[in-house]
């Protein structure tokens, strides 16, 4: 997939206020957070293929097929 999917903003925010470098949200993204939970997913399936680059590609996929479908229902 060549389009960059836009993260979904932080999974589990955590405010941070830092003097030197200003405020904000930091944590894991929620597509990362989608892209684990769907790791976990296939990895306790019947998971056969020879290829390990499939698992993360196929996690990602879902993932961004989670958020498209998340920005669908708005």
């Amino acid at each position: 997939m060549s389009t960059i999917i836009d993260g979904g903003g932080p999974a589990f925010p955590t405010l941070f206020i830092e003097p030197k470098y200003g405020s904000g949200y930091k944590g894991m993204t929620l597509r990362d957070y989608f892209a684990g939970q769907a790791l976990a997913g296939i990895m306790a399936g019947n998971y056969t293929s020879n290829s390990l680059e499939w698992v993360p590609r196929e996690a990602y996929a879902l993932a961004d097929a989670m958020l498209a479908a998340r920005e669908g229902a708005k």
